[in-house]
């Protein structure tokens, strides 16, 4: 529960996605209806059943990707990229981005005050961290010998191999770059990460433990054992259909997921302090939810996790169904998330569920990991900036089991209010109600 009566704002943005790493360019692909799904670079794909993915093909890395940057923190950051993972890296670079739109300067602000909250995937090594090592370990016939690696192969592993990969790492070295002092935390509930960390960011400020909070998430699906593990697991979208028509949310034809890799970022503040420096107000978070349902035998019951967060999230915010401008949907694009997001969100909206609006982002790239919540809620809020929704990708054929209105229509009214939800597989769910600002 909140402990005061502070308004939390949003006054600054950043992102790295598959449509672009900046807000105009991710809201022209989506007015535009332009998919960032295509035929995957960064992996090897030939022994894999799906070759295509929601890759962000402009971040390459370089320190170029980071934003403007004072000379040491540019200094510093290029010194430690080697020392990153790619999804470190991109969380990074989002998170310097939505520092730049804030105005960040440093010294210009309380460090103690200012804090940083991060989700994540959990993250894994690239094969070739090993690869060195391994050929250490092969005998004569090519097979792999466990009895040298002690001390023929370990010794060929980079001593700091590991900070590439712990899931704490975007939110320290944000932290460290920009000596924000305050709360730091990092949150690994995959997909419900986002709006995990857009809550702890919000509530950490309302409570009055700090005054300025830069709530981000990084994902990657594109590692390749990622990928066989999605597959394993998950339903996923395989080859046989065009790349920028495979993610399609909702729709009676949809067949699976679409893997892709992302980071987002927002600068979250008091209203008073966002007033007194005359900031770009873009939006004001009211009311945030969570929930995770599984029975005793671990199965998740998605819905039930959805329902309770989403009226977790309307009582937080003091709202009524009927107050809910538009629905960002997780919108998977699978066959039984879907549906069970549809069956959540009828249950608590009833006969208003044919009214109100229901967009989803994945359908333009796919599924970013812990990242999709982050990117969708920017989305949203820059909609309600420009006054209209875009449409759904691939969405043609209404499915009966997922009776929503679906956003076919660019020129819809978005409402001055989101609710931004997301689930994961184990029955973890997240709810972000926001708003456009209003003084």
């Amino acid at each position: 529960m909140r402990m005061t009566s502070r308004r939390v704002v949003i006054t600054g943005l950043g992102l790295i996605s598959p449509l672009g790493n900046s807000p105009q360019a991710m809201w022209a692909a989506l007015t535009e209806g332009r998919s960032g799904v295509a035929q995957l670079t960064s992996v090897p794909t030939s022994t894999l059943p799906t070759s295509f993915g929601g890759e962000a093909r402009d971040f390459t890395g370089e320190i170029d990707n980071f934003g403007p940057l004072d000379k040491d923190q540019k200094k510093a950051i290029r010194k430690a990229i080697k020392l990153m993972s790619r999804e470190t890296q991109m969380g990074v670079a989002a998170a310097q981005l939505a520092l730049a739109d804030w105005g960040f300067v440093m010294g210009k602000v309380d460090p103690e005050r200012t804090g940083a909250i991060f989700g994540s995937d959990y993250m894994m090594s690239r094969p070739e961290e090993f690869i060195a090592g391994v050929s250490k370990c092969v005998d004569e016939h090519g097979e792999f010998q466990m009895a040298p690696w002690p001390t023929k192969g370990l010794p060929e592993v980079t001593p700091l191999w590991l900070l590439k990969y712990l899931p704490n790492m975007p939110a320290s070295h944000v932290a460290i770059y920009n000596d924000l002092r305050g709360p730091n935390n990092s949150i690994t509930l995959r997909e419900a990460s986002s709006n995990l960390a857009v809550g702890e960011a919000f509530r950490t400020i309302t409570r009055g433990s700090a005054d300025a909070i830069l709530a981000g998430a990084t994902g990657g699906r594109l590692h390749p054992m990622r990928i066989v593990h999605a597959v394993q697991q998950e339903e996923v979208a395989f080859d046989g259909i065009p790349p920028e028509q495979a993610s399609r949310p909702f729709d009676a034809g949809r067949r699976g997921q679409v893997l892709g890799e992302g980071a987002g970022a927002m600068m979250l503040e008091t209203l008073e302090s966002a007033t007194a420096s005359n900031k770009k107000i873009r939006g004001e978070i009211l009311g945030f939810g969570s929930s995770q349902v599984a029975d005793v035998k671990m199965i998740a019951h998605r819905d039930r996790a959805l329902v309770n967060a989403i009226r977790g999230a309307l009582r937080d915010a003091e709202f009524e169904p009927q107050d809910i401008g538009h629905i960002h949907a997780h919108g998977l694009s699978t066959r039984n998330c879907d549906a069970d997001e549809t069956r959540a969100i009828r249950e608590v909206f009833g006969p208003l569920a044919d009214r109100v609006p229901v967009v989803a982002a994945k359908s333009y790239f796919g599924n970013l990991g812990a990242a999709s919540g982050l990117i969708e809620l920017i989305a949203s809020l820059l909609a309600m900036e420009q006054g209209n929704l875009f449409a759904t990708l691939n969405y043609e054929t209404p499915d009966p089991d997922c009776a929503l209105q679906v956003v076919t229509d660019a020129s819809q009214n978005p409402g001055q209010t989101v609710l931004n939800v997301n689930v994961t597989p184990q029955g973890q769910a997240s709810a972000i109600i926001a708003r456009a600002f209003r003084g």
